[in-house]
């Protein structure tokens, strides 16, 4: 979402940290180009004038321009002032659910996506908080709206209100109240209907339903992609409404972000949550400063710890650590390992997680190191008999011709694999013996990971070189997946960037 604003600003700050001692006149030059790509990026013309005027009184100081770090100072500085635009004053509060059945009203536009967002926030909700949930679309307009949530509710394992034909939104609100009451529901959600744009019946409708059932949260669902329009979106609502928080869908797409940025500092509502795709998984809390660091290039290791908690359990990591200590490593456990990856967001998406590593997105992309190449591994190693997986040293000629046949591929790919096998086992007996393993292991699992929001520009850019050079002096290598390289020919990519 933020792939254009963060190249932009890149560049910018890459020439200033490469400068040494700054003027104040090339703290403002930097940032007139901070200001027009905030602009290209769809940032609202007052936030991004009020942007730029906060971090100019700041970095043009003397404690910046006298600095040993200078760059990397303003660097810092606009970071926290990207923050506090994304997070407002106050610490962001959690959904108000404390008073059963509590209701979530869900608003927005038609096309939004309120219907998935209902069904992930559900999902959420009932998995991370482990509340009892029940769903009601009162979407009478829409064809197979309320079959739509009703399928999604059997996905998720989440109850819907039965489906009564006729029904009003009004009327099905209220009986949904009285549902979650008589069912001993935690929270009840309302999906309401959207229309193309705002009109009254709309707005009388989702105002009668806010009245029958005072929700403790009315949260305003809106289409990241759709830009500044998205801010006034929420104004409206807000006013004729009230809402208190705020949902942004397909932020995964190629859109600019302005919207995000813009949001919070026009409405003074806090964004909630972000959806980052399709899967009924893909909904992440709004995190300020992990934000922040993904558009300076920072990275988000906070996301990907996260991810590694949530797609590897730790008795497993445990039994990896221990083979992997002891020098085993075959082809089973490197099939683990590059499933890992397509579990935890593929190659791209980690790599836009790990500080200084986004920049080379591109790059690598073009390279053909992508999901695509992970998953054509995956057919090789699938491809082989149980005993080959096991000894990868029985790999002749012949069965190599066979395997790389069976997997639709040539026999070079399958050299390739093997020859990152080779590399990758020699690695694991280094790190089994340098007691590296048992740090990866922390690291994978949570425990001990810095806060990147309190680093300083210095160890920001300490730990992304450590990243990039890997574990144990490994070049390539990557933390929390059990000390997983790229393949040599990303490796040295990256260095030539």
């Amino acid at each position: 979402m933020f792939e254009n604003l963060s190249e932009r600003l890149g560049s910018v700050f890459d020439r200033l940290t490469k400068q040494g001692a700054l003027t104040p006149d090339d703290v403002r030059a930097a940032l007139r180009e901070v200001r027009v790509a905030l602009l290209e990026a769809d940032v609202s013309l007052p936030v991004a004038r009020d942007f730029i005027k906060a971090v100019e009184e700041k970095a043009t100081g003397q404690a910046v321009t006298k600095s040993v770090t200078p760059g990397q100072q303003v660097v810092k500085i606009v970071h926290d002032a990207l923050v506090d635009v994304l997070k407002g004053e106050g610490e962001p509060e959690a959904l108000k659910i404390d008073n059963p059945p509590s209701a979530l009203l869900m608003v927005g536009l038609q096309g939004s996506g309120k219907t998935t967002t209902t069904a992930k926030l559900a999902k959420r909700l009932k998995d991370r908080n482990g509340k009892r949930v029940l769903m009601a679309s009162l979407d009478t307009n829409r064809p197979a709206a309320m079959e739509q949530l009703q399928i999604l509710g059997l996905q998720i394992g989440v109850d819907t209100l039965p489906i009564v034909k006729g029904e009003t939104a009004l009327q099905i609100a209220k009986r949904a109240k009285q549902q979650a009451t008589l069912g001993g529901y935690d929270v009840y959600m309302l999906d309401t209907a959207g229309r193309l744009h705002i009109d009254e019946v709309l707005m009388d409708e989702v105002q009668a339903v806010r009245d029958a059932v005072a929700p403790r949260e009315t949260l305003l669902v809106v289409d990241g992609l759709t830009g500044q329009d998205a801010v006034n979106v929420a104004t409206e609502f807000d006013g004729k409404v009230g809402i208190t928080g705020v949902v942004l869908t397909r932020m995964d797409g190629d859109g600019r972000g302005g919207a995000a940025l813009s949001m919070r500092a026009v409405t003074g509502k806090p964004i909630r949550f972000v959806g980052l795709g399709e899967k009924m998984d893909a909904l992440e809390t709004f995190e300020a400063e992990r934000v922040a660091g993904r558009i300076l290039g920072m990275g988000d290791i906070v996301a990907l710890v996260e991810k590694a908690q949530e797609t590897l359990e730790l008795e497993q990591a445990e039994r990896m650590a221990k083979r992997f200590a002891k020098g085993l490593f075959n082809m089973n456990d490197l099939k683990g390992q590059l499933d890992q990856m397509l579990k935890m967001g593929g190659m791209q998406g980690l790599m836009g997680m790990m500080p200084g590593m986004g920049k080379m997105q591109k790059a690598a992309e073009a390279a053909g190191f992508d999901d695509r190449m992970l998953r054509r591994q995956i057919a090789l190693i699938n491809s082989m008999t149980k005993k080959e997986r096991a000894n990868p040293d029985l790999m002749q000629a012949s069965r190599k011709r066979r395997v790389a046949a069976g997997a639709g591929l040539d026999v070079a790919e399958l050299n390739k694999l093997l020859k990152m096998h080779r590399q990758m086992a020699d690695m694991m007996k280094k790190m089994g013996k340098g007691g590296a393993m048992k740090q990866a292991l922390k690291q994978m699992m949570g425990k001990g990971m810095p806060d990147p929001s309190k680093m300083s520009p210095a160890e920001m850019d300490a730990m992304a070189k450590g990243m990039r050079e890997g574990m144990g002096g490994a070049p390539g290598g990557l933390p929390g997946m059990g000390g997983l390289r790229l393949p040599s020919g990303l490796s040295g990519l990256m260095k030539k960037k």
